[in-house]
């Protein structure tokens, strides 16, 4: 597995210790990462449909809108599919390379059930609209608290099973887990503090400006660290197995990895470039951004260079050809994404459907094909046979990698379209392009081929899931693969300064866990504790208690997956909707609600915009208000009613999380609720549209009433 730079010397003893691999562990991994696969890659060919056509909002349901399903999959992919995977590859890597059975078969039985329970809790309530409404992180609280155990289970299972191996050197490949689980950790937890209101509704503890900062310093890093260091782990041990050669430079490895985890935790800020954050914290995320291209594509070189001499094994072996596709895709995403960084180029990319590309990019080609890969390879291995069909799984190659093509080239296409039609002026200085719609219907074409892209994909990992299945029909699972190796002896001579940190897994956790630490702190700190990088507004107020409830409506359809609520500083922006934002508008918003893709308009200033009665008919039929409209209907926002009862201890709450709500206002907040829900409802009945105070239609229309109305009245008003 290793080089000749670090082959070490076998330990000398005549008394071999005899022991076994648990194949179990990652046959349930392995199954579990195609059940979920397959799940989560239907959901996202159902969502890439309701955006060519709303009507594949199946049956005007609730729990089927996009909305609801968009996080579904993103969830089902990252967490279900991609975890799944990274897991099986770990639970069958990490013993062989330590030369020790894992520590607990108890606690990966746990880790096991534990993480499939989780992944059943998401897929029950984020279609029902149980969400924190923060991307990749939507998962209320009594589930962040379980995926918190869990994940403490898995990683004392790793740390254990690294203590009492038998192997002295911690080869690269681990180095990568114990960076991950580190990592994961302090993201997962500081991204999901929260205030509970009830079992299934919470809020963020940090707000606007700040949770903006800690939500994409977590959904950055939850692609670096979920998606890509426990990968790179992987390729660090499947492509060197699967070549039947050394990995090409351990001295390359060392660089990749320790620069890999410091500077990749900087970069967050860069997707927030030109909105409300301030400057020195943008600047700080594109520097690093920049810097993240060398050893990402030092990483990708190591394993492209570990197959020199088999690049005639590529031609023939399908498991070669995924994982070459693999650290390719991984190689154009990781170029891409320090592109991205740069101020003149997010300007055009930002908000547009070239993201959503970039992010396919990586997600099918880097996850995908070298989680296709490792099973091949594992599935003969564990059940002791061939591979059923060669010629299949050529066909997945094909059909995958098709797929891909047919994925991403029209979404860049779309993502340039949307950009230039936004930007675009006429000779008079008007927008050429003033109904934002016109940039919708230019591209639906482009969305169906997106999803036809996603259909070869998923027809391809069923392909995949029968050649999988016929494998194991034709061997018998080795449950227990026998293995001895003599126990690690003391008194070992370092030879190199690195072997000091590479033999002790405790150091490493702690110095890893210290490289991860320092970019977070630089940048959250300054902006959390001086006041001056999030200036107030004195006209900004508290929402209203209706509005709060219009708010919670908001997130829990999952709006602000298509509508952003944040205005850069470009002529083309504030003439198609209003001044720029700034970071004293948002110092109320538990959570941010700035978004990241524009399927629809900016609604940063839509309040006053449009009559009540307006977005009445919009929510009911978006069609009968903008023509072409790719929306889906809300009707059940017209039958369904809020609650009021747990009305005073959600101002409670807010006034906990430093909203200044005056002190008994708890007493009175019903009766404000009531109010201005009447004047809502005798304006809609005016306007020909009747309804009742408390159904959830007038809540949502009070919300999108206020938004950019309190800093509309803050233009001639000086920053505190």
């Amino acid at each position: 597995m290793i080089d000749k730079e670090q082959q070490h010397k076998p330990e000398t003893t005549s008394n071999l210790e005899h022991f076994s691999y648990d194949n179990v562990i990652v046959k349930n991994f392995a199954i579990a990462t195609m059940f979920w696969g397959v799940a989560g890659m239907v959901v996202g060919l159902l969502v890439a449909l309701q955006l060519a056509n709303p009507i594949f909002n199946i049956g005007e349901q609730a729990w089927l809108t996009f909305g609801r399903l968009r996080p579904l999959h993103t969830n089902a992919v990252i967490f279900a599919f991609v975890g799944n995977g990274m897991f099986a590859g770990i639970y069958y890597s990490l013993p062989r390379l330590l030369k020790a059975r894992m520590f607990s078969d108890l606690l990966g039985k746990i880790h096991f059930w534990g993480w499939q329970l989780i992944i059943l809790s998401a897929l029950i309530t984020l279609p029902l609209g149980f969400t924190q409404g923060k991307e990749y992180a939507e998962l209320e609280w009594p589930i962040d608290i379980a995926i918190a155990v869990i994940w403490v289970v898995f990683g004392l299972n790793m740390i254990m099973t690294m203590i009492k191996r038998r192997e002295r050197h911690l080869y690269v490949a681990i180095w990568f887990y114990i960076a991950t689980f580190v990592t994961v950790a302090v993201l997962h937890i500081v991204n999901s503090l929260a205030l509970p209101l009830s079992l299934f509704n919470s809020y963020s503890v940090f707000a606007g400006v700040q949770d903006a900062l800690v939500q994409w310093w977590y959904g950055h890093n939850a692609v670096a660290f979920f998606l890509t260091t426990p990968y790179l782990g992987l390729m660090y041990y499947f492509v060197p197995k699967a070549a039947n050669r050394p990995v090409y430079s351990y001295r390359l490895s060392i660089i990749h990895f320790w620069s890999l985890i410091f500077i990749y935790i900087w970069a967050g800020p860069h997707h927030l470039l030109y909105t409300s954050l301030p400057d020195w914290a943008q600047s700080l995320g594109t520097v690093f951004s920049v810097m993240l291209i060398a050893p990402s594509w030092g990483g990708m070189l190591n394993g492209l260079l570990t197959l020199r001499g088999v690049w005639d094994k590529v031609r023939t072996e399908p498991v070669l050809k995924f994982m070459v596709v693999a650290l390719t895709a991984y190689g154009m995403a990781t170029f891409e994404g320090p592109m991205l960084s740069f101020k003149n180029v997010n300007a055009i990319t930002h908000y547009t459907d070239w993201t959503i590309a970039h992010v396919h990019v990586g997600a099918l080609g880097w996850n995908g094909f070298l989680t296709f890969g490792m099973l091949y390879w594992l599935f003969p291995k564990m059940y002791r046979t061939k591979l059923h069909s060669l010629k299949l799984a050529n066909v997945h190659f094909w059909l995958g990698t098709l797929g891909i093509v047919f994925y991403v080239i029209p979404m860049y296409w779309a993502g340039l379209t949307q950009s230039l039609m936004w930007k675009d002026f006429t000779p008079e200085g008007f927008l050429k392009y003033p109904n934002f719609l016109e940039t919708v219907t230019q591209i639906i074409h482009m969305y169906e081929l997106r999803a036809f892209g996603g259909l070869l994909y998923v027809i391809g990992a069923l392909v995949a899931v029968y050649n999988y299945y016929m494998t194991a029909a034709s061997g018998s699972l080795l449950k227990e693969e026998e293995a001895s190796a003599p126990a690690l002896q003391g008194g070992h001579k370092i030879k190199r300064w690195h072997e000091w940190i590479e033999a002790r897994p405790i150091q490493m956790t702690i110095f890893s866990l210290i490289a991860i630490s320092i970019g977070g702190l630089v940048e959250f700190l300054p902006t959390y504790f001086v006041k001056s990088n999030t200036p107030t507004i004195s006209t900004v107020q508290p929402y209203t208690p209706l509005e709060l409830k219009g708010r919670d409506i908001y997130i829990r359809e999952g709006c602000y997956l298509c509508h952003s609520q944040m205005i850069r500083p470009f002529r083309s922006e504030t003439e198609r909707y209003g001044d720029y934002s700034k970071s004293g508008e948002f110092v109320y918003d538990h959570p941010f609600q700035w978004g990241s893709k524009r399927t629809g308009p900016d609604l940063a200033r839509v309040g006053g915009k449009y009559p009540d009665s307006w977005h009445y008919n919009h929510m009911l039929d978006p069609g009968s208000m903008s023509p072409g409209s790719i929306m889906p209907s809300y009707p059940w926002l017209l039958d369904d009613d809020i609650s009021v009862d747990d009305v005073p201890a959600q101002i409670a709450l807010m006034r906990n999380l430093g909203v200044p709500y005056e002190e008994g206002y708890e007493d009175k907040a019903v009766a404000d609720l009531d109010k201005q829900a009447d004047e809502i409802t005798e304006s809609l009945l005016n306007d020909g549209s009747e309804t009742e105070p408390r159904k959830e239609i007038v809540a949502l229309i009070a919300y999108l009433q206020r938004l950019g109305i309190d800093a509309g009245k803050a233009s001639s008003v000086p920053l505190k």
